[in-house]
C-alpha cells in the first residue's frame, strides 16, 4: 500500500512517498523511509507523531493513502509572539 511520511524544519521540508506492507505500523514506516538518516536529530522517543494532524502513536498500524507526520516541539510561546495577520498596531 502507498504511503506518505512528512517532516519540516525551517527552510527545510520533506514530503517522501512510499510503498510498505500492509500492517506497517507508524514506527515502521517511519524507519523504511529514511527520513532518520536524513535527520539524525529526529528523536522518536520525544517528538510526537500523527496521521494528517491526529496524534498517534508509533504503533499505530497504517491504512492506504495515510500521511505520517514527524512533528517538532514549539520553540516559543504562541501567546507572546505577534501576529502577522496585516493587523497594524493603530487598529
Amino acid at each position: 500500500m502507498q504511503i506518505g511520511v512528512a517532516y519540516a524544519e525551517p527552510g527545510n521540508q520533506i514530503w517522501l512517498t512510499l510503498e510498505v506492507p500492509e500492517e506497517t505500523t507508524v514506527r515502521e514506516a517511519i524507519e523504511r523511509s529514511g527520513i532518520l538518516r536524513q535527520f539524525p536529530h529526529i528523536d522518536l522517543a520525544t517528538q510526537k507523531v500523527g496521521i494528517f494532524g491526529r496524534l498517534v502513536k508509533l504503533e499505530t498500524p497504517l491504512r492506504a493513502g495515510d500521511r505520517v507526520e514527524i512533528y517538532r516541539a514549539i520553540i516559543c510561546d504562541p501567546q507572546t509572539v505577534p501576529r502577522k495577520d496585516g493587523a497594524s498596531e493603530a487598529d
